[in-house]
């Protein structure tokens, strides 16, 4: 939309008439979105000057949802600091730790951005992460298990009732049983004892937990 402040020089006693030809002066670049600039005509009775501002149509926006709330129990507090100290942690799984602690914190999404120099997609992502995955207890999908790469694209492997008793009775046993150095089970280590045990072929962490979450 223009908003136009035309000004008629008299040139021989008369108002130029209609415009022929605009051309724009060599100082001046062809009219953008945002820029104000000038037109000038040039006409045989007179010259017609044309200022206008270029306003930036405003189109329907869908609105930006609300980032979620992420609020940590002290172990998930404890944990997620102790997990950004640790030496051989990965890179990566730090940097989500730290996300996820600076949301807890109550920082906005643009000053983790900010903060971390991460996109915010990168932000969304972690924040509503940790918050899906916090109706699952700590012992059955680690703080580290909860900060791991998604599964692969397709849908996860389907199980049948028999290999869910199992998995279940594996989840009873005690895990020295079965040569574990721990004293409960985790997602990590249910998942690689069904698959040593031949239970299944393959299941992810996350699969096994929501799996034990359900039973």
């Amino acid at each position: 939309m223009f908003n136009a402040i035309q000004t008629w020089e008299k040139s021989a006693g008369q108002f130029a008439k209609r415009p022929s030809k605009w051309i724009f002066p060599s100082h001046t670049r062809a009219p953008n979105r945002g820029m104000t600039t000038s037109l000038v005509h040039s006409g045989i009775k007179g010259s017609l000057v044309v200022q206008h501002s270029v306003i930036p149509i405003r189109r329907n926006q869908m609105p930006i949802p609300k980032a979620q709330e992420v609020i940590l129990s002290d172990a998930e507090q404890q944990g997620l600091e102790k997990l950004v100290k640790r030496h051989r942690v990965g890179q990566q799984i730090a940097l989500r730790a730290r996300i996820v602690l600076a949301a807890a914190d109550g920082l906005k999404n643009k000053e983790i951005v900010a903060k971390y120099a991460v996109t915010a997609d990168t932000v969304r992502l972690w924040r509503n992460r940790w918050v899906k995955l916090q109706d699952i207890s700590l012992n059955d999908l680690s703080i580290e298990d909860r900060l791991q790469d998604a599964p692969r694209p397709g849908a996860p492997a389907k199980i049948t009732a028999d290999q869910r008793c199992q998995i279940e009775a594996l989840a009873c046993e005690k895990p020295e049983n079965s040569e574990r150095p721990i004293t409960q089970w985790s997602a990590r280590e249910i998942a690689d004892e069904l698959i040593k045990r031949e239970i299944v072929t393959e299941i992810s962490p996350r699969h096994a937990a929501r799996l034990l979450k359900r039973g």
